[in-house]
């Protein structure tokens, strides 16, 4: 009896790790604003830094991309996209740089 009722709860033990709420793009959209990060970075286009949807192609088949990404994005880089650095930006919460990170990998979704 313990078994099928175990086994009558796997669905829901795959249900819940599958479900994943994407970071509401309006609040990720404050976050770029208050950061600055839209002063150089468009969703669809090139500015002076890549697109997001640009940075969520380049990294979309790597298996560290979210750490790589929040360390570019709190300590900066450079040579990756150009000759234009992209400087740290250190501020940004822990939550907000998860935020942000997720949002872009998940293709920039407006």
């Amino acid at each position: 009896m313990k078994f099928i009722k175990l086994a009558a709860c796997i669905p829901f033990a795959f249900a819940a790790t599958a479900v994943k709420a994407e970071p509401d793009p309006a609040e990720v959209q404050q976050i770029l604003t208050s950061n600055a990060c839209l002063a150089c970075h468009a969703v669809d286009k090139k500015m002076v830094g890549p697109s997001y949807r640009d940075v969520a192609d380049k990294y979309e088949n790597e298996d560290n991309a979210a750490e790589t990404l929040s360390k570019h994005i709190r300590e900066g880089s450079s040579g990756i996209w150009g000759a234009v650095p992209m400087p740290p930006n250190a501020g940004i919460s822990d939550d907000d740089l998860a935020k942000v990170v997720e949002w872009v990998l998940a293709g920039a979704p407006e």
